[in-house]
């Protein structure tokens, strides 16, 4: 059986203002995250896919991210069985943190991977 290989893209080339959507759990997210980001964690994700479908209603392009990229492929998978225009960011936020991309905390602490 062959399946369609996932559709993925490099950190970099995330544009600035696209829609991420970081399915990490709570204290990965607290620890550093991309500004903007809806943040869903994987663990929710089905009881809160109605908050996805309203991020991504006009049509916008989804850039699932997790820690580097297992989560977030599977959620890009499930996203794209749906109809949604989705997209995994190859390596997570390891990848985007070593491609310099900003980051930040809530709480105004040094963002971090964890």
């Amino acid at each position: 059986m062959n399946f369609a290989p996932l559709p993925s893209v490099e950190a970099a080339a995330v544009p600035a203002d696209g829609l991420i959507l970081d399915v990490r759990e709570e204290d990965e997210w607290e620890a550093g995250h991309v500004e903007g980001a809806l943040h869903i964690p994987m663990s929710d994700f089905v009881a809160r896919f109605g908050a996805v479908t309203e991020a991504v209603a006009e049509g916008a392009r989804a850039h699932v991210m997790c820690r580097v990229g297992g989560r977030s492929a599977q959620v890009t998978q499930y996203l794209v069985q749906q109809g949604i225009d989705a997209v995994n960011i190859d390596g997570g936020m390891i990848a985007w943190q070593s491609a310099g991309r900003p980051m930040v905390t809530d709480n105004g602490a040094t963002a971090v991977v964890l």
